[in-house]
């Protein structure tokens, strides 16, 4: 054989090998990247408002998150603190109660009479948008939930609602999982994850989930910790120095995904860690993506989505999303892989025609 023969048939077989590594390695797209809007769209409007919850959709947001606390009357209501002061006009309109101004000692109809206003970067106006409801009001569960029915219908697409339990409380667990119920929430296929930073909570929830027949998704928060041994594992509140480790085969166990802090200078989310999660089963959602510029904020995105992470937690749902379909865009699907292998199985045939007929 000559020299050029065998230099043609092993660049061939060189190319196809590569091209299988890439197959190996790459993504499976049983689901495109999550843009989940962080307290609705809270860079832009009032956190947790049915304003922001609206702009948000409009802004392409797949998911919207409401945090939920319960009133004085037992009622789930989307705020993001358990008190008042630092998001609504509370402090103008009453008293201190029990030293503050916590959710639990207010009830519905007191809430109701507050203005939420707005806090970073959030105005309360939004170029070109007019929403349905400009209240800027505390809205309950049941009302953001209808609102995602109903931005549903008119955006030609499910809108998924990602409600978190603030609180470590049976109570709570049993209000939100009954208000799902009632609005035909059930599995996976519903475009729902109940989040919370309690494992309690969670182990909880998946446990009351198996007794009703329902499988929502359910998500652990907390902390990415990788020890020197390179393996990764979950810190969720509590325990000694304020957390618990948890390792991902136990957090697989109860729960389908992790909320985790992207970077805090101490805890941070690696493509090694997103791999782990991926081989015990679990998507990773991060949170929170806060930057306001375009340019910075789309290096973060993408930084993040090449990591692998299944969705982004974001101030401003305009911006993930972009990112988003850039990355979507930019990446092979499976049948483009397959069309690659296709054609460089030919050039493989070609060259090795070639190398025979130089022989």
């Amino acid at each position: 054989m000559s020299i050029l023969k065998l230099r043609l048939t092993g660049c061939a077989s060189a190319v196809v090998l590569a091209l299988a590594g890439v197959l190996a390695t790459a993504p499976a797209f049983a689901a495109d990247p999550i843009v989940i809007a962080h307290r609705g769209a809270s860079g832009y409007l009032p956190e947790h408002t049915l304003a922001g919850y609206e702009l948000a959709v409009k802004l392409g947001a797949d998911y919207i998150e409401p945090d939920l606390q319960l009133t004085q009357d037992g009622v789930l209501v989307a705020i993001h603190d358990d008190t008042l002061d630092r998001t609504t006009n509370v402090a103008s309109l009453f008293a201190k109660r029990n030293g503050g101004y916590k959710v639990a000692d207010f009830t519905l109809a007191e809430v109701r009479t507050l203005t939420v206003k707005p806090t970073g970067t959030g105005k309360t106006s939004y170029p070109g948008f007019t929403p349905t409801d400009a209240s800027f009001k505390i809205p309950t569960f049941q009302e953001v939930i209808t609102l995602a029915k109903q931005q549903s219908l008119l955006a030609g697409r499910t809108v998924g609602i990602y409600p978190e339990a603030k609180q470590a409380d049976p109570v709570m667990e049993n209000k939100i999982l009954s208000t799902l119920i009632l609005n035909d929430y059930a599995g996976k296929s519903d475009k729902v994850f109940i989040q919370s930073f309690s494992d309690a909570t969670v182990r909880s929830l998946d446990v009351k989930q198996q007794a009703l027949g329902l499988d929502m998704a359910l998500v652990q928060l907390g902390v990415a910790v990788t020890g020197a041994d390179g393996v990764a594992r979950v810190g969720v509140l509590g325990g000694p120095g304020g957390l618990t480790i948890l390792s991902l085969s136990d957090v697989a166990s109860f729960a389908d995904g992790l909320g985790l802090l992207i970077n805090n200078g101490t805890y941070a989310v690696t493509k090694s860690f997103i791999d782990q999660a991926h081989t015990a089963g679990l998507v990773v959602h991060g949170w929170t993506f806060a930057k306001a510029d375009a340019g910075p904020a789309d290096t973060e995105y993408q930084k993040y989505l090449a990591m692998g992470m299944d969705g982004m937690f974001s101030n401003y749902a305009d911006l993930a999303t972009a990112s988003r379909d850039k990355f979507i865009s930019a990446v092979p699907e499976p049948e483009s892989y397959a069309l690659m292998l296709a054609g460089l199985a030919v050039v493989g045939g070609l060259a090795r025609r070639r190398a025979r007929a130089l022989a």
